[in-house]
């Protein structure tokens, strides 16, 4: 459990204002004819191949460099357009084969969706690829092997962008490593690129509409990813649009 620092206190505050792929046989011409004899052919049985790529599908050279070696595990949110609030989660754990598949799953992202330069208060969602090294919550700690922080400054109040209740957005939230510091609480106010560029930016259990920043799922897929996530695997988040993603 992590104890929550003045700073901690104050993001709990300001939360509740801004949420967040048969050869033929020739004949023989050197030997005397002798009637053919024809063999039926062998019934093949359909054999399926599951092709593990070596790295992330659907990104571009400039996105996979950013993706650190030593990356067991890529959460990769693909958005439907650079300003479509809507996405999908998938999350990719890298064995000898390959960059290995999970379920892929309906997410939200910013109400006016993504940006690569994310400011304060601009409701568009950070591109790039972050590491993800701490969670939290207002719910007791399922089981993760990410550092837990579960303190009630996770409470969220009010309603989002189309009238749906925020309340329970919070119950689960893995911080993006995007202008925090990496190994405090999500509740941390620490802003290394100045308060401007924001921060604040989770995965958290969706409400039904766009977020202010965040990308957001469904609780029970919250809960899985956070048994999944392992620390000594190195996960990271990549998001962003396809078509960015493919840069």
């Amino acid at each position: 459990m992590i104890t929550r620092s003045p700073r901690a206190a104050l993001l709990a505050a300001t939360l509740l204002l801004t949420g967040c792929g048969g050869v033929a046989a020739s004949p023989d011409h050197g030997a005397q004819a002798t009637p053919a004899t024809v063999s039926a052919p062998t019934p093949s049985s359909d054999i399926t191949v599951q092709v593990v790529p070596r790295q992330l599908p659907g990104l571009g050279p400039k996105t996979w460099a950013k993706v650190p070696s030593r990356s067991r595990q890529a959460v990769v949110v693909t958005g439907r357009g650079r300003d479509s609030p809507l996405s999908t989660v998938v999350l990719y754990e890298r064995t000898a084969a390959g960059w290995q598949a999970g379920e892929s799953r309906p997410a939200h992202n910013a109400l006016k969706g993504w940006t690569d330069h994310h400011r304060a208060g601009d409701l568009r969602s950070p591109i790039g690829v972050y590491t993800l090294t701490d969670a939290g919550g207002l719910l007791r700690d399922p089981g993760t092997r990410l550092p837990y922080d579960r303190s009630v400054g996770f409470t969220a109040r009010g309603t989002g962008f189309e009238g749906e209740p925020l309340a329970g957005s919070f119950d689960y939230v893995i911080a993006i490593n995007y202008n925090r510091e990496p190994g405090t609480s999500p509740l941390d106010w620490t802003r290394p690129l100045g308060a401007g560029r924001g921060g604040g930016i989770w995965l958290h259990v969706d409400h039904d509409g766009p977020t202010q920043g965040c990308v957001s799922i469904a609780e029970e897929h919250m809960k899985e990813l956070l048994l999944a996530l392992d620390p000594e695997r190195h996960p990271v988040v990549v998001m962003g649009d396809a078509e960015s993603l493919a840069r």
